[in-house]
């Protein structure tokens, strides 16, 4: 069954082409973003560059909008108005003349290969072993045999210290350990971008570290990261530029140093108040 390209709403004015700079790897530009649910806007004409290899951490209190940024990078949120683009690319649309039209979604899910997202709450496949949850996507996409697949998938269970659990299934896990199963099935198609959306939130505190820990190693990568997280002194510690944002809105953003120990904005040295 064919199915017909429609035009994103709002997307026929005023929109500026992708940019044509070579690619570099893990750009991520953000272009007058805006989304809402019904009346409610959650995010508001949000501009932000992200380079490659940096790593940003979002902060703000919860309905500020980070998730839902997050989520416009990969398109699993489409927007309103303004565009996401990684080395030059949109994810979600492509472009004719002056519009963007809206990408079948096949070809949605092979430009997400470009950007892993690791979810609050793990989202393995319960029915597959450690193993088998990360060799899957590398198989079905025809990166990697069956065989190389595996290989990679040991290495990466190796990197975030779980050589020993790759044929326990999700439900012989601790929280910690399936988030970072999680995360070496993200690394597995070797992306561009990483997205973290709360890696932390749904476990218990003394996990916690573990999954920090793994995340701060990734640092190391030279792969682009965003993360949205409430954990500020992790913040401070691996972050390359805070970007702090309260209804919808980047309010600021700079060094951790800067933003973390010396906030300008009134709303931003609030919340650091209530959270510190």
């Amino acid at each position: 069954m064919t199915t017909t390209t429609r035009l994103a709403p709002s997307f026929d004015e005023n929109i500026t082409a992708a940019p044509s700079r070579r690619s570099t790897d893990g750009l991520v530009e953000i272009s007058g973003v805006s989304k809402s649910y019904g009346p409610h806007e959650v995010l508001h004409d949000i501009d932000l560059t992200i380079e490659p290899g940096e790593v940003v951490a979002l902060l703000g209190p919860s309905g500020s909008g980070k998730s839902t940024l997050l989520r416009a990078i990969n398109h699993l949120e489409s927007v309103d108005r303004g565009s996401v683009t990684i080395d030059g690319q949109y994810i979600g649309y492509e472009r004719r003349g002056d519009k963007l039209y809206e990408l079948h979604e096949k070809e949605v899910l092979k430009r997400r290969t470009q950007v892993g997202m690791v979810f609050q709450n793990f989202n393995l496949f319960p029915h597959l072993t450690a193993i088998e949850n990360i060799v899957e996507a590398p198989i079905a996409l025809g990166r990697l045999s069956k065989t190389d697949a595996r290989e990679l998938a040991l290495g990466l269970l190796a990197r975030v210290g779980l050589s020993d659990k790759a044929d326990h299934y999700p439900r012989q896990l601790s929280g910690g350990q399936q988030q970072r199963v999680a995360i070496a099935r993200a690394l597995a198609l070797k992306p561009k971008v990483l997205l973290f959306d709360e890696p932390t939130s749904a476990l218990d505190p003394e996990l916690v570290g573990e999954v920090l820990a793994v995340i701060g190693e990734l640092t190391k990568l030279g792969t682009t990261l965003v993360i949205v997280t409430h954990e500020i002194g992790f913040a401070r510690e691996v972050a390359d530029r805070v970007v702090f944002l309260d209804g919808g809105r980047v309010l600021e953003q700079g060094t951790p140093a800067r933003v973390l120990l010396h906030p300008q904005h009134p709303r931003t040295q609030d919340f650091l108040r209530k959270v510190l």
